[in-house]
């Protein structure tokens, strides 16, 4: 492992923790088994379902999370008055359809082009 390259030392740490995190799952469900805390044939379903979402095998999971990444961003996109994207893309669409209509009126001639910035 080369010590100057953090990249490969993070995805490293992140298999380690991730392995240490497995043991450490399998042996307390192995004493919840134990103590009558937890179902025997319970336990490989909650140790599967853990390592899956840690290895990011959960759909579900992810979409609720970006869903809420995505109402986070819109809220935050509201306090401080901005725009989203599709509601620039609403406004342009008016644009062009009021621009159409003011070519298409006789005797109504629009000057050149305007240029407005994207």
């Amino acid at each position: 492992m080369d010590p100057n390259n953090p990249l490969q030392q993070l995805l490293l740490r992140g298999l380690g923790t991730t392995s240490l995190v497995s043991e450490r799952l399998r042996s307390v469900t192995q004493a919840w088994v134990r103590s009558g805390k937890l179902d025997p044939s319970q336990a490989p379903a909650l140790v599967d379902d853990v390592l899956k979402a840690l290895r990011g095998e959960t759909p579900e999971l992810e979409q609720q999370a970006e869903r809420q990444l995505e109402r986070n961003k819109d809220q935050l996109l509201q306090d401080l008055g901005l725009a989203r994207q599709r509601e620039v893309d609403e406004l342009r669409g008016r644009l062009d359809r009021i621009e159409r209509s003011l070519r298409q009126r006789p005797g109504n001639e629009m000057p050149g082009e305007i240029d407005i910035p994207d």
